[in-house]
């Protein structure tokens, strides 16, 4: 049985805010008396001093300076659950989860965030990233409620809907010092078999694994995320396909080599994508503001170097 309730905890806080009784039972529009008494049930039945009493004016003693700083933790977490429920009840979710791929930074919605948070405040957001096939995956197993940049083929069997951003390129790119960056012809399989291609991990659970720009048999680094894939390649450790937007700065800066190949990497659609059943306020303001025009050209920044 709880022998603390927030109603006791509501009098200590205006007691030891407002110095005495009588203030504290204004502010609450409690009868003097109302308020003694609850003080001394809470002493009761904690089997502690809370108050020092001397005249009109009280003070706290150790351990009821120690109950009113904890209880104030609760009093704040009960306040934030009332405005969480009436948020519920208004259509807002108390949290959204975002999902995005590797190949973007969560950096680009910044701003977004800083705009949602004015009509937003209390409800709470995740942020997520996945690679390949596991970016869907995490919106089809409602590990987040939209996609903001999923790239490439979206999977059948439906349960989402879909809002397409843009269309993103990609280069062949390898360092200066690896081998191949010496070679002047278009790139055939026969040049890339004998070296190693850097890939980054699919991190579905569930669904079958996707690997892309890998040849039959061929040595392969599998890395967690396009900035580790990045990294990697700018170090000569091995080649691959990288969105254009990521691989130019460095190969402007002349730290990767851009490289004609035979086959190239389809240029690939990126979507903007929600779970068909969800229909809060806080996933209609995500929607409607990536859907705003040019929008995803924001997105196409080049990943930082760590």
């Amino acid at each position: 049985m709880f022998r603390i309730s927030l109603d006791a905890l509501l009098v200590l806080d205006a007691i030891d805010r407002l110095g005495s009784f009588a203030a504290a039972g204004n502010e609450l529009f409690k009868v003097p008396s109302t308020i003694s008494y609850t003080i001394s049930k809470l002493e009761d039945d904690l089997g502690v001093k809370i108050f020092e009493r001397q005249g009109p004016k009280v003070s706290l003693t150790t351990p009821g300076a120690e109950l009113l700083k904890e209880g104030r933790y609760l009093l704040k977490a009960a306040g934030d659950l009332e405005q969480r429920v009436r948020r519920v009840a208004s259509g807002w979710e108390t949290e959204l989860a975002i999902g995005m791929d590797t190949m973007f930074s969560p950096a680009v919605l910044s701003d977004d965030i800083k705009d949602f948070y004015t009509v937003a405040g209390k409800t709470r957001l995740k942020i997520s990233q996945e690679s390949l096939s596991g970016t869907w995956e995490a919106l089809l197993n409602g590990r987040v409620d939209i996609l903001i940049g999923a790239a490439g083929e979206p999977p059948s069997g439906g349960g989402y809907s879909l809002h397409k951003l843009g269309t993103m390129d990609f280069v062949f790119a390898v360092a200066p010092q690896h081998p191949l960056a010496a070679l002047t012809h278009p790139l055939g399989k026969d040049d890339l078999s004998p070296h190693r291609a850097i890939v980054v991990s699919d991190s579905v659970r569930q669904m079958a694994p996707k690997t892309i720009g890998v040849l039959f048999g061929q040595d392969n680094l599998a890395v967690p995320n396009m900035r580790c894939k990045l990294e990697y390649q700018v170090a000569g450790i091995g080649f691959g396909f990288l969105p254009d937007f990521i691989a130019r700065p460095y190969i402007d800066a002349g730290v990767l080599v851009e490289k004609s190949v035979i086959e190239h990497r389809q240029q690939e659609e990126v979507y903007l994508a929600w779970r068909s059943d969800a229909t809060g306020e806080g996933l209609k303001w995500w929607i409607e503001r990536m859907k705003q025009a040019d929008h995803f050209e924001a997105f196409k920044i080049a990943l930082p170097r760590q």
